[in-house]
């Protein structure tokens, strides 16, 4: 957090964006909530500093998926902490930023294809994370203790000020809530801080335009007890009713507004310039909300927390308490007004005939009753208001839900029935956090107006459950207090309570953390946990790619991860886990600080794994690619950042020792001959996959080139897919072609060596610009955009067509000595490129791709997509806009037969040329 200096300099209107303040906003001043009927602009506070952009760079590379803007003239740091500070709970939202390194190939890459990242938007967006936190209002001192121990307050412990040591004075903080007024004088005597108050109105809304805009599923419905994710366009996002359920009830209509600055008029509902804004107006409201269901419980029930009341009702049956339209029909429906048996007629009506006292009827019945008399009446009176406004959209939120499945239910069968289905009730992932998130965005300057949902990736890190309660711990600080904490709550033949895998451990509205889950070693999730929250990284470097052909309608995953699927990948990789954690541990040297870190690795994705299994829904809308990328993150977590390194080196080796051969075996086929073998070579080569079951098994029957020529034996069309006759006609096509072909990289080894090297040859022996696109991160056996250079560089030894187009594409800076030059007399090479993807999984999704990958694509006509995840798993049925060619041996018996009804190592060709 940075002190207020006069030193900020001048931004143009241009610069300014969202940071500009609507005239009549400014005068509003920070009062209290707006009264019902008055439409309210939201503003931004201009008490924050200005950014200095005089110097600004881009500095970083896309490894850790964190690019950083760096500012050297900013003599203060970016604001990193707003608090929303409730009756029952704490919000936190805190940003955290890393610094980065960009390497030779990266900044020769990005001169030939002409990325200068450093004009990309209009004011700096710093890459880093933005966390999420809940803690008990009365653990509040807990809270303190937690940014005080990351020094959160000072801009955090990676902060300029705080490495130089300089600590700056008059410290101010955003916060929201009324516990922003009840506790400003212990945030100075504690932390030394000050807090600025924002308007609660102003910060729920901005919140909320946030998540929706930026969260690519952040909305769901509920119904039945079944979640379903809804994508909402953020061109399309306005109006909606937002009814925040927390003590009371506010019912919000939410609309676009539009902006004067001086001769400019912006529509914030344009494709260009939604920006998180929002007109908004309190049409309604009601004094029956959560603290009336907590009041009434706590004197029936003598609960003594809400959560508490919450769990009673699980356990409930409020058919004993409330009078049905069956105790008056006796026992039949009510069928012309559409009236079940089951419908309540009167809530808590049973009582009334009923001769007993209150110490007679179960605790559990009377909450159940309770939470749907409310329930249902906040999901008629807003349904009603919606009605009047004629608006179709409605999303709840407040601390009342807290992802509670039977409130959720209770709400949308209200609003299902009394719409006849017409409208549906939507929640929010962060709803707690729509406070806490527009407070942040109301310092100046903080950047989030310019993202879009692929600029933000959300992660799930294994977190202590700090929040207070029978179960909490410190602040984990580094990576062996984490392992610590593991290990303190897994222990053998004991009733446990696990560590829940998210970034913002909550008080859920199940009863948190205090809820035991399992015995015996096997670490499991908190069952009661129920939508979690994890860390946003905000990555302004990823963009889509725009050879989509429609982004809007694009899903990456060829097949749905329903629970029988997941069930199929559950076993797959709970069997294949004691492997990667023996390959983990050796690439670190098998020491015992190895060997701590990959038990703690084994538990942490063990506990992914039982939290989806219980609730597939729990991180948001989940496909194989994201399971995939969890288990690759779950490694890096615990800093196994390549656990297949040696065997990819070995295997390199030993496949680049025999690519001379291979060379001159290719070059005495005449061209349609040649053309055939390098496919079948790319199949061949695809066996070698560490992440396939029966391909590991194969490793164990023969050396790798061995295995390499029993597979090419093996290639006999017809394939399961055989496109091979278009695609020769198209490559044969002398009078129109290719200009630029994108070739995404599957393995290591064979793969590349034997299979997609060649292949990249022989385009560029057509005079075909090659790229080569790889992970930015490892992730199996596959190979990284940063192995390849020196692959190719290899290579280029024995071959003077790769050598030339390397040297053309700047993978090969220096010129080579004493290499056999068989291309001496060939003219000037185009050049062969390697970009990286912007991934760390084995599939890629093509709405969040580097801005190299994006840049290169510009103008590409040609792509190729090779392997089981790229090209199977994802993207089987995606369409581009360029000629698309997808490669891949089938090496699961199960998606063999669930894509094609065919059968394990089937070969795939399947070309797609553009329409």
């Amino acid at each position: 957090m940075a002190a207020n200096n006069s030193g900020e300099a001048p931004i143009p209107l241009e610069e300014a964006g969202g940071g500009v303040k609507h005239e009549e906003a400014e005068a509003e001043g920070k009062g209290k909530a707006p009264a019902t009927s008055t439409t309210t602009m939201l503003h931004r506070s201009g008490s924050r500093p200005q950014l200095d952009l005089s110097g600004a760079a881009i500095h970083g590379a896309l490894e850790d998926r964190n690019p950083t803007i760096l500012l050297p003239n900013q003599s203060d740091d970016i604001s990193h902490l707003a608090l929303d500070i409730g009756g029952s709970l704490i919000k936190l939202v805190y940003f955290s930023r890393h610094a980065d390194t960009e390497d030779k190939r990266k900044l020769s890459t990005k001169r030939r294809l002409e990325i200068f990242t450093g004009a990309r938007r209009s004011y700096p967006v710093l890459g880093g994370r933005l966390h999420f936190v809940k803690f008990e209002t009365g653990k509040l001192n807990e809270c303190l203790d937690f940014i005080s121990s990351k020094q959160l307050h000072r801009g955090g412990v990676d902060s300029p000020s705080w490495r130089s040591g300089v600590q700056p004075d008059n410290i101010v903080i955003k916060a929201t809530g009324g516990g922003a007024y009840k506790y400003a004088d212990l945030f100075k005597e504690r932390l030394g801080v000050s807090l600025e108050k924002e308007d609660e109105m102003d910060c729920l809304v901005a919140g909320s335009n946030f998540l929706l805009k930026a969260i690519r599923h952040e909305a769901f419905t509920h119904m039945d007890g079944q979640k379903e994710y809804v994508q909402i366009d953020q061109n399309d996002m306005f109006p909606y009713l937002l009814v925040n359920v927390g003590s009371g009830v506010s019912i919000i209509k939410v609309t676009f507004r539009l902006i004067f600055y001086s001769h400019w008029i912006f529509a914030n509902y344009s494709s260009s310039k939604v920006d998180g804004h929002g007109k908004f107006q309190r049409v309604s409201g009601t004094n029956v909300g959560g603290g009336t269901y907590w009041g009434l419980g706590r004197l029936m029930t003598e609960c003594k927390s809400f959560d508490e009341l919450l769990e009673l009702s699980q356990r409930g049956d409020n058919s004993t308490i409330d009078m049905l339209v069956g105790d008056i029909y006796g026992g039949l429906d009510y069928s012309k007004i559409g009236l079940s048996a089951s419908t309540i007629a009167s809530s808590f009506g049973k009582t009334i005939s009923d001769n007993k006292e209150l110490s007679e009827y179960r605790p559990e019945d009377i909450s159940l009753s309770l939470l749907r008399m409310i329930s249902y009446n906040i999901g008629q009176i807003s349904y009603l208001n919606a009605l009047r406004y004629g608006l179709k959209r409605i999303l709840f939120g407040g601390f009342f839900i807290r992802g509670h499945a039977y409130t959720m239910d209770t709400i949308s069968f209200a609003v299902h029935f009394w719409s006849k289905g017409e409208t549906k009730a939507m929640f929010l992932r962060h709803e707690g956090f729509l406070g806490a998130l527009g407070a942040f965005m109301s310092y100046e300057k903080h950047g989030l107006d310019d993202l879009s949902a692929h600029h933000l990736v959300e992660r799930f890190p294994m977190g202590a459950p700090y929040v207070g309660g029978k179960i909490h711990g410190p602040p984990l600080g580094d990576l062996n207090e984490k392992i610590s904490w593991m290990e303190k709550f897994v222990q053998k033949g004991t009733q446990i309570t696990a560590p829940v895998p998210m970034g913002a451990p909550a008080t859920t509205g199940m009863g948190g953390f205090e809820r035991p889950t399992s015995k015996g070693d096997i670490l499991r999730s908190d069952a009661s946990a129920a939508l979690n929250v994890g860390v946003l990284h905000l990555v302004p470097s990823l963009d889509v790619f725009p050879l989509l052909e429609d982004p809007k309608t694009y899903e990456p995953n060829t097949i749905d991860l329903d629970q029988d699927e997941f069930k199929y990948w559950f076993t797959l990789l709970s069997d294949h886990l004691p492997d990667l954690v023996e390959k983990a541990v050796a690439s670190e040297g098998g020491t015992d600080d190895a060997k701590r870190r990959g038990d703690a690795f084994a538990h942490a994705f063990s506990a992914h794994l039982a939290r989806l299994m219980e609730e597939p829904a729990a991180y948001g809308k989940f496909g194989l690619a994201n399971l995939l990328e969890l288990r690759e993150e779950c490694l890096r977590e615990f800093q196994f950042f390549d656990a297949y390194a040696s065997i990819k080196q070995r295997e390199n080796e030993a496949s680049l020792a025999v690519l001379p051969d291979l060379l001159m075996e290719l070059d005495s086929m005449d061209e349609e001959a040649r053309l055939l073998a390098l496919i079948e070579g790319v199949l061949a080569a695809n066996i070698f996959d560490w992440g396939s079951k029966a391909c590991v098994d194969l490793y164990h029957q023969g050396t790798i080139i061995e295995i390499y020529r029993m597979s090419r034996k093996k290639m006999q069309r017809p394939w399961r897919i055989d496109d091979f006759d278009i695609l020769k006609k198209r490559m044969l096509k002398k009078d129109k072609p290719y200009k630029r072909a994108l070739i995404s990289v599957d393995n290591s080894g064979a793969d590349v060596v034997l299979g997609m090297l060649p292949l990249a040859r022989e385009f560029l022996r057509h005079g075909i610009e090659v790229v080569l696109v790889a992970n930015s991160l490892p992730a199996l056996n596959d190979v990284t955009a940063n192995e390849l250079p020196e692959i190719v560089a290899e290579a280029a030894k024995h071959c003077g067509i790769l050598r030339k187009a390397a040297e053309a594409g700047g993978l090969i800076v220096d010129a080579m000595a004493g290499i056999q030059d068989d291309a001496k007399d060939e003219p000037a090479s185009v050049p062969l490129m390697v970009v990286e993807n912007g991934c760390g999984s084995p599939c890629i999704d093509f709405r969040q791709v580097s801005s190299e990958l994006a840049a290169a694509a510009k103008d590409a006509d040609l792509l190729i997509l090779e392997g089981m995840g790229r090209a199977l798993h994802t993207n089987l049925n995606a369409r581009f806009k360029c000629d698309a060619l997808k490669l891949a041996m089938v090496k699961n018996q199960r998606l063999a037969e669930k894509l094609f009804n065919g059968n394990i190592y089937d070969c795939i060709c399947k070309f797609e040329p553009v329409s």
